[in-house]
């Protein structure tokens, strides 16, 4: 994603949404402490005034990157393929791997949950619930909300834990993270599936 020209005309929400696009590629590449609010206008192409306008402050914004980050979108789950659950939650899997892959710096340091902030951790737990409904929504919409939320929050501490294996420790590659995280979901919502309906009901 290049940045942005200086001088264009946008709406009011265009414009936050390039602020936050380059946000995300500063905090991607760079820890917290090394990014100026300087640098985030300069990335975005913005008067730096408008960070403040729009966000308040860079402590604002960074949450708001990170909250963009570690939830699940709507239109994620909308344009999941069709057909079996395997094919659905493998496309899902993939989606999740290529945002992580992308965003490798940023991930590392807030969405394998290893961050120890107050506010991120409220995101993360944010997060994970909203996650825990589209999942169930696209992959298992006949299974009760409990027990099934409480197995895809247990869930996603794997999927956490299979992040920093693959990305830190390297004992996994992305193949085998993948497998495992395929693996994991299907087995998650397994028991979701009514008797006598077939994946390819769901």
């Amino acid at each position: 994603m290049s940045t942005p020209l200086r001088g264009r005309r946008l709406d009011p929400d265009a414009r936050r949404e390039e602020i936050v696009a380059g946000a995300l590629r500063l905090f991607t590449e760079h820890p917290y402490a090394a990014v100026s609010t300087t640098d985030l206008a300069g990335e975005a192409g913005v008067a730096r005034g408008l960070i403040n306008h729009y966000f308040g402050t860079k402590r604002a914004l960074y949450l708001e990157v990170v909250r963009r980050l570690t939830t699940i979108p709507e239109v994620a789950v909308s344009e999941l393929p069709p057909g079996t659950v395997d094919v659905r939650a493998g496309a899902a899997v993939d989606w999740f791997l290529d945002a992580v892959e992308r965003h490798r710096g940023l991930w590392l340091s807030v969405g394998t949950g290893a961050a120890g902030d107050i506010d991120v951790d409220a995101i993360l737990a944010e997060a994970d619930e909203i996650a825990a409904d589209r999942v169930l929504a696209a992959l298992a919409p006949d299974a009760p909300d409990d027990p099934y939320r409480a197995r895809l929050r247990s869930f996603f501490g794997l999927v956490r834990s299979a992040s920093r294996e693959w990305l830190v420790r390297g004992t996994l590659d992305r193949a085998g993270t993948r497998t495992l995280l395929v693996d994991g979901l299907l087995a998650v919502l397994r028991p979701g599936v009514p008797p006598g309906r077939s994946d390819s009901q769901v």
